[in-house]
């Protein structure tokens, strides 16, 4: 690995720092070197604050060695006004001569133009360095603005012989399959995704609350699917703690667009059964998470069928995490 990627591999790093905070915008990673020293470095603050770049420059002490330093960015830097000024006109301001960008960004308003800006003022600009790398990073942010939806995580628990639930139960709550720690991590992914998604019948029959309780972060925005109107606001998923969004439309590419037309890029799906095999029957889905809990009820609602890449696979104690993705 040489030293461009090895800074960048360190923007990368800091980047993950901004997830679930940054969201609509991509969680962006910046260093600052000088003569082979990081001298400043930012990643993307909450939505509404400076980018990664600003950070990276404001942390530099000594400003007079920027004009004698490189910026490296896992993310092209912008050029347009948006909630902040163009990071672009920043770079410009303090002469950095040098930017190396880990991928150009798809935005429309970017795409291109934050690179042409940084050449035409002499600045050398170098691209796709970690390319694929920094892509996957920013996947969240390249599917919203390429495919027009949110990137979507399928996520589920099942038992051993494959169900999701046994065939009866007495009360109106989840059965658990899996351990508190694998239910700890649910919690921390919820933290990091804008919004979460549950069918008709999960809220009927395990009335959840889709909060983050087990973990500190912001709670995702709550969209339930209730397509013949079944819901009252007597159960958890109204209760005020999070944003709730309910859909009356029973089509999952309807539902994908409208949630990209309400600037949501990214989304869980927990389920049920029929609203999982749907979102993977109609192909809209990224990545799946699936748990496989140490236990057996013989007969009940049987898992989604998936058909995907596996990933990653690690034992969670006495619980499987089997990551998919769909190539």
């Amino acid at each position: 690995m040489n030293t461009s990627e090895n800074y960048i591999k360190r923007c990368l790093q800091i980047a993950k720092n901004g997830l679930g905070t940054t969201r609509p915008n991509p969680m962006v990673g910046a260093v600052i070197v000088y003569n082979n020293t990081i001298i400043g470095e930012g990643y993307t603050s909450a939505y509404g604050g400076p980018h990664a770049e600003v950070n990276a420059i404001n942390s530099v002490k000594d400003k007079l060695l920027l004009p004698k330093s490189t910026l490296y960015v896992t993310l092209e830097p912008c050029s347009h006004y948006g909630k902040t000024p163009p990071c672009s006109d920043l770079i410009i301001k303090y002469n950095i001569p040098k930017v190396i960008i880990g991928c150009i960004d798809d935005n429309p308003e970017v795409a291109g133009k934050g690179v042409a800006k940084l050449r035409n003022s002499g600045c050398d600009v170098k691209v796709g360095v970690l390319e694929e790398e920094c892509k996957r990073h920013h996947q969240r942010f390249f599917t919203f603005h390429n495919k027009k939806r949110p990137y979507i995580i399928l996520k589920w628990a099942e038992s051993k012989d494959g169900f999701l639930a046994p065939k009866t139960k007495n009360k109106q709550r989840p059965v658990w399959i899996t351990n508190a720690y694998s239910r700890q991590l649910v919690h921390k992914w919820r933290s990091e995704e804008q919004a979460i998604l549950v069918g008709t019948n999960t809220v009927l029959q395990d009335n959840p609350s889709l909060t983050v309780r087990d973990w500190t972060g912001e709670h995702p925005i709550r969209v339930v699917l209730d397509k013949d109107l079944k819901l009252n606001s007597n159960f958890s998923v109204f209760d005020h703690k999070a944003e709730t969004l309910k859909m009356i439309d029973a089509d999952i590419n309807s539902i994908c667009k409208k949630l990209f037309e309400k600037n949501i890029n990214s989304l869980i799906v927990e389920g049920g059964a029929k609203t999982l095999q749907s979102f993977i029957n109609d192909d809209l889905w990224d990545e799946a998470r699936v748990f496989i809990g140490n236990t057996e009820f013989m007969e009940g609602i049987k898992a989604p069928i998936l058909k995907g890449k596996l990933s990653k696979e690690e034992m969670i104690k006495d619980d499987v995490l089997k990551v998919y993705t769909n190539d």
